[in-house]
């Protein structure tokens, strides 16, 4: 089941096993019962001594599936899957964490879990693909909540496995929660949103530990490859540092391969993103984890600090601000977009493609991104319909050449998408309008991939700095914005090019800049 290279990787992990659990399974005589029993045993078999394969009854009715929990204990924690592809890491950690071995949360965010005493016990079931980079993050948050709190159960599925469920409960996008059967939440999120949601307190005990925190001399908003670079560079010319972050890695994260960053031939996104987070922590840098600002008043009208207000009502004051909060995925803005977001509207081939297996799909935008998006989900759908409102594709030639070359791809040049259509409850259709002729055309399809670029996030920096008619922030050459104090990094700034080894360049800049106003500008008088 597993090859050689991952068995002996993950023998090496299981070396961490301090206690003794078991692996209850629930199976038939599918095929895919036997796929999961074999990959069971042949992890208990890297540590006999410690963990044990059990058949066991479904009490939700789903196989195949497996539990795992310590003997004489309640399972709390189930995959109606087989953890392979990106949820491979989860399985490892819960492995893990059942056996004992301490997770890399830090010792708050434990004490939180810990201590979550909720009116009824949290049944929370997530659905996710094997090929979404986006859902580890929630996965292994949920499982570590279930395997550390009593309270919580928590039973992950694969969407492919259980397309039955998937139908029935409407769901077309992924990562998608559900808490005692209510929807909870959608796509991404961290396990500190999961927590501030279910611990309805956190956000006034945040706020009251930042309460009485010192200024900083460079406050760095936002943590993607600018944002972390800007606070690496800040925390080591020894000036006091924060950094604001709420969510390590950015849109790096939503970015399956990295191939053009020099020295490093190949990485992941989300790898990427760890190693970025990892790198922050090892310098004196105070991170104040999932949160967002605002609120920013410039140093003139506050006695010579910048005031930064986050979302939980804490105040920051700072002596310089780097901006570098990155960018977003832009709407292409038609009525039925956001009545269908996660029912069909979807923004992440790599994430929600596998739910549309032998669907009909459309994929707005001729871009790079639009055409890889057509290229990796005509693998998986029965056909694609690329729509691109000028009259010819901007993806590289290679990338135009290989999607004409697919059987089950139509291409539309100079369209307009006009509408999305729905039945109320899931996407049904596409409209659009040939732009040379005025012709208004219709598509019937069940999903519609939205790839037309990028969307500032400077909205809390509005009124404050120049911000250009795209919404960025407008910076010279030292990053600089027209604000004394207030600089700008990477894909919020007006510099060109949304590459990541640029936006970690200018994050060095802007905290070098930072570091330079600091020494050429008397500190305010206390």
């Amino acid at each position: 089941m597993l090859e050689a290279d991952m068995k002996a990787q993950l023998g090496a992990y299981l070396e961490r096993v301090q206690q003794s659990f078991v692996l209850s399974a629930a199976l038939d005589g599918s095929a895919k019962s036997n796929e999961l029993r074999e990959l069971l045993q042949e992890i208990a078999a890297l540590r006999p001594d410690k963990i044990t394969v059990a058949e066991s009854d479904a009490p939700d009715g789903r196989r195949p599936s497996f539990a795992l929990h310590r003997a004489g204990e309640a399972p709390r924690l189930r995959f109606a899957a087989i953890p392979l592809g990106h949820e491979f890491t989860s399985l490892v950690l819960a492995l893990l964490w059942a056996g004992g071995h301490p997770p890399k949360e830090d010792a708050d965010t434990l004490a939180q879990i810990k201590a979550l005493r909720p009116a009824a016990p949290l049944n929370f079931e997530v659905y996710m693909s094997l090929s979404c980079h986006n859902c580890p993050d929630v996965v292994q948050a949920l499982s570590l909540m279930a395997l550390m709190n009593e309270h919580v159960n928590v039973t992950v599925i694969d969407g492919g496995l259980f397309q039955n469920e998937v139908e029935q409960r409407s769901i077309m996008g992924v990562p998608a929660v559900f808490l005692n059967g209510e929807m909870f939440s959608s796509g991404r999120t961290s396990l500190a949103d999961i927590l501030r949601k279910v611990d309805t307190g956190a956000s006034a005990r945040e706020a009251e530990k930042l309460a009485n925190v010192a200024p900083f001399d460079v406050l760095v908003v936002g943590s993607g490859p600018a944002g972390c670079t800007a606070a690496i560079y800040a925390a080591r010319k020894g000036v006091r540092t924060g950094l604001v972050a709420e969510r390590f890695g950015g849109q790096v994260n939503d970015t399956m391969d990295i191939a053009n960053y020099p020295g490093v031939p190949e990485m992941t996104g989300p790898g990427y993103a760890a190693q970025l987070e990892n790198h922050v922590r090892q310098y004196d840098v105070q991170v104040m984890a999932a949160q967002r600002v605002a609120k920013v008043t410039p140093a003139e009208q506050e006695g010579g600090y910048i005031s930064v207000e986050l979302e939980n009502g804490a105040r920051l004051q700072t002596r310089t601000l780097i901006a570098a909060t990155g960018a977003r995925w832009r709407n292409v803005n038609v009525p039925g977009e956001q009545e269908y977001k996660t029912k069909g509207v979807a923004y992440c081939p790599h994430c929600d493609g596998p739910l549309f297996k032998g669907k009909d799909v459309a994929v707005i935008g001729g871009g790079n991104s639009g055409v890889e998006a057509a290229i990796d989900l005509a693998g998986v759908v029965r056909h694609v319909h690329v729509l691109e409102f000028l009259p010819e594709m901007k993806a590289d030639a290679v990338l135009q050449q290989k999607l004409r070359s697919l059987p089950n791809v139509d291409i539309h040049l100079n369209v307009q998408t006009t509408a999305i259509d729905g039945d109320g409850q899931r996407v049904s259709g596409l409209q659009y309008k040939e732009r040379d002729s005025g012709a208004e055309k219709q598509i019937a399809l069940q999903g519609v991939f939205v790839q037309i670029g990028l969307v500032p996030n400077t909205e809390w920096l509005d009124g404050v700095v120049e911000r250009n008619r795209m919404g960025e922030i407008v910076v010279d050459a030292r990053c600089a914005s027209n604000v004394a104090g207030i600089f700008a990094a990477g894909d919020c700034s007006s510099v060109p090019y949304k590459q990541i080894v640029i936006s970690a360049g200018e994050g060095a800049k802007a905290a070098l800049s930072a570091f330079d106003y600091l020494i050429r500008t008397p500190a305010p008088q206390a």
